[in-house]
């Protein structure tokens, strides 16, 4: 069973695992990676390009928008792909990664633009590309680090499908043992040696 799609708060004894494992398995039919790939990259441009507008507009590099990215990216993989299986948890990270570079980017694009005063769109395709890695090098922070970790971690785990907790009530749920119909209780054991001697009386 994949964790990273199964968050309960109900008490584990209450959970039959063979047949949340099994419901699970009647979910793979309904991944679509496919969707998954082409709406990621989607929400990685938006979550880019959104990235770029703001910074260029407050004229602040804003660490936390990393953060955003990795959320738009992860819930929108999970509701294209649907997916359980580990490749889309590995995709959503891959993209969320991917979103943060690009958003650093175009936010460097944006001010080289305003400093030449060219536009954009001239800027992007007039630049020395070769100097991409020191202007990466002098825009980047330590605490860039710890946003970009948790872009990832958001972007992984939020990719897969959640397996609520009213599915695992009505697919999963242990049901209680039920007593055996011809089957003693412990009140009619204990009365029987009460009982032997006035058998015994009737029968004389």
């Amino acid at each position: 069973m994949n964790e990273d799609h199964v968050k309960t708060e109900i008490p584990k004894e209450q959970i039959d695992y063979r047949k949340l494992d099994k419901y699970i398995e009647s979910l793979r039919p309904e991944q679509n990676f496919n969707l998954a790939v082409i709406a990621g990259i989607a929400a990685t441009l938006i979550g880019a390009i959104a990235w770029a507008v703001i910074t260029v507009a407050t004229e602040y590099q804003i660490g936390f928008m990393a953060v955003g990215v990795g959320l738009i990216v992860g819930f929108t993989i999970r509701e294209a792909g649907k997916g359980i299986d580990k490749k889309f948890g590995i995709l959503g990270a891959s993209l969320a990664l991917l979103g943060c570079l690009l958003g650093n980017f175009l936010s460097m694009v944006g001010f080289i633009s305003a400093y030449v005063e060219m536009s954009y769109f001239e800027t992007l395709i007039s630049m020395d590309y070769s100097l991409l890695p020191e202007l990466f090098a002098e825009s980047f922070s330590v605490i860039d680090i710890l946003f970009y970790g948790i872009a990832l971690s958001e972007g992984y785990k939020f990719a897969f499908r959640k397996i609520t907790d009213e599915e695992i009530l009505k697919h999963a749920k242990r049901e209680e043992p039920q007593p055996l119909e011809n089957e003693t209780s412990a009140e009619e054991i204990a009365l029987e040696p009460e009982t032997l001697p006035l058998q015994n009386k009737i029968q004389k």
